[in-house]
């Protein structure tokens, strides 16, 4: 694999990160909902601005069909996932993510045929083992708030995993321009009549934090899909793991957080995996 799209996924991955310190901010004074709809709307308002000055083909039918089978599936990977951002440290809704490289090399495997060995399962093992080292001390054998965002951050990693197999497929045929629109818009109109449900007055501030997230995410998707688009699926998820970076010092000096020394155990377990496939 070429250095350009690793430094395209990594780039992509640090804005993501900062999206979702932005996120976190914004849902501790703004109901779940409406702060979910808010940031696929202002992503949805720059991903047009983005397609507007690209003017890339028109998609075809078949990349219709393809990007919108994903909305669902982003809807419910960034709703878990900002839920369980909403409870748990940020570092450690991150590193609870970082699950996905292993499901992707899985899925990989057996939804595009990419090459599969026993590396794979080994990840398997050690992901699983990091993340029981990093959230017994969150659990403590009873279902609670954090076990709640545990679980959500969980199935995000899964649907995640889902989401960036379907978008290899599409990434090989499709601007990235496209697909990005189609990721912002039909998120915000499957959430509109939800978030109405949930509306509360908001400021000139939260509108500009939330243009904010949008502008933010729709330039790290952007990166994340054109970096996919050259290289295999699970060759680049593995770079996931350097969101922790970024993660640990924004919940440090944004929000006080410190994560528990097993936060970064159970990272270490999980990433061992993850580069395990990346060079397999």
């Amino acid at each position: 694999m070429s250095a350009g799209p690793a430094l395209r996924a990594l780039i992509g991955i640090a804005l993501l990160t900062l999206m979702d310190a932005v996120m976190k901010a914004q849902m501790q004074s703004q109901p779940f909902v409406l702060a979910l709809f808010m940031r696929f709307a202002m992503g949805g308002i720059c991903s047009l601005a983005v397609l507007a000055f690209v003017r890339p083909a028109m998609p075809t039918r078949r990349s219709v069909i393809g990007n919108s089978i994903r909305v669902p599936v982003v809807v419910l990977t960034a709703g878990s996932f900002f839920y369980s951002l909403s409870v748990l440290p940020l570092a450690e809704a991150l590193t609870l993510a970082f699950l996905a490289p292993v499901f992707v090399a899985l899925l990989g495997g057996l939804l595009l045929k990419e090459r599969m060995d026993s590396r794979i399962f080994q990840a398997l093992a050690f992901g699983v083992a990091g993340m029981l080292v990093m959230v017994w001390p969150r659990l403590q054998g009873h279902v609670s708030g954090a076990g709640l965002g545990v679980a959500a951050a969980l199935f995000s990693a899964v649907t995640y995993a889902f989401n960036l197999v379907l978008l290899r497929r599409i990434a090989m045929r499709e601007h990235p321009a496209v697909i990005v629109a189609f990721q912002n818009c039909g998120p915000a109109l499957l959430l509109a009549i939800p978030a109405m449900l949930y509306f509360a007055p908001m400021t000139a501030g939260d509108l500009l934090t939330y243009l904010a997230a949008g502008a933010l995410g729709v330039a790290g998707h952007l990166t994340l899909t054109s970096a996919f688009a050259k290289a295999e699926a699970s060759r680049l998820a593995p770079l996931e793991y350097t969101a922790l970076i970024w993660a640990s010092l924004l919940g440090y000096f944004v929000f006080g957080e410190v994560p528990l020394y097993t936060t970064y155990m159970g990272a270490a377990l999980i990433v061992a995996g993850a580069v395990a496939i990346s060079r397999r």
